[in-house]
């Protein structure tokens, strides 16, 4: 069901896309601002980048095969550092527009009608951007968060153009239209190498937050009794997946059965508070003992 769900949001986003893009479209071609057109590039990026999570979110569902004994998460990352790539380049070709602006020297038109309708589509992707974020955060998914974040900037560019260009139309300043798709150019830059830093990091194998990691040493110390210690505690973090491997020393005297179930006692807690927990647990005799692990005892 969660996975129907995650495609289900998916596609309403290539859906809302669409939508917003025509109405951003309506809006320039009613007024000529080059600021609007800019502003309506940067849709068919929200377009494309949800065609990317929509495969993207399909992919990394896919179960652990041979070749992929880990999963498919860390495709959503992938996904993601794409969206940053299309969000550049859809950058590049605003600041090319406002240069065309700056030499023909056009003044937008005063067009109630466009700029309802670009508000109407600001409106329409402020609300689902929030949506995103908030449903990616709960379902752990990179893909659908940074789409919700790309989103969220577009909303904001949006009404800072559209702000801008009534100010055009009321001063007759013309200068102000490719100035501000200038600007709209800069945020979209911005807001695409912020996507790609954050999934390059995922890509890195980046560790659990400091929180996490605090949390998985409490499990241990608390539901380890039996064993002496654990050590070497590593974790990463591979889209909705925190895996999670350390050693656990345990007396040279106790048999096989004995260390498995406080494993499984171990991994039974780890999993109920750490959401998509893979634990690997490597057993060993007390001689192995460092003395500067999580203390079990």
């Amino acid at each position: 069901m969660k996975l129907k769900r995650r495609l289900q949001i998916a596609l309403l986003s290539i859906v809302f896309g669409v939508i917003v893009l025509g109405l951003k479209i309506g809006a320039y071609l009613l007024t000529g601002s080059i600021a609007l057109y800019s502003d309506a590039l940067e849709t068919t990026v929200n377009i494309a980048s949800a065609i990317a999570t929509l495969a993207a979110v399909w992919f990394a569902a896919k179960p652990a095969d041979s070749n992929h004994p880990y999963g498919h998460d860390k495709v959503e990352y992938f996904a993601a550092v794409l969206v940053g790539v299309m969000i550049v380049l859809a950058a590049l070709s605003i600041f090319r527009a406002a240069w065309l602006g700056f030499i023909s020297g056009d003044s937008p038109e005063y067009s109630p009608a466009g700029i309802g309708m670009n508000l109407l589509a600001a409106v329409i992707n402020g609300a689902w951007a929030r949506y995103l974020m908030r449903y990616g955060k709960h379902a752990r998914s990179p893909a659908l968060v940074a789409d919700g974040k790309h989103l969220m900037t577009d909303v904001v560019s949006s009404v800072g153009v559209l702000g801008g260009v009534v100010l055009v139309m009321l001063t007759g300043w013309k200068v102000m239209d490719p100035a501000l798709a200038v600007l709209v150019g800069l945020t979209v830059l911005w807001s695409g190498w912020g996507l790609v830093k954050e999934s390059v990091g995922g890509l890195m194998d980046e560790a659990a937050s400091h929180d996490t990691l605090d949390k998985i040493r409490v499990l241990i110390s608390e539901h380890g009794e039996g064993a002496l210690e654990a050590h070497d505690l590593r974790t990463r973090i591979a889209g909705k997946s925190t895996f999670i491997d350390f050693h656990l020393v345990v007396p040279g005297e106790m048999s096989v059965d004995k260390a498995h179930e406080i494993c499984d006692r171990i991994e039974i807690a780890i999993v109920e508070d750490v959401p998509g927990a893979r634990i690997t647990i490597h057993v060993e005799p007390e001689h192995k003992a460092k003395h500067s692990g999580i203390v079990v005892l």
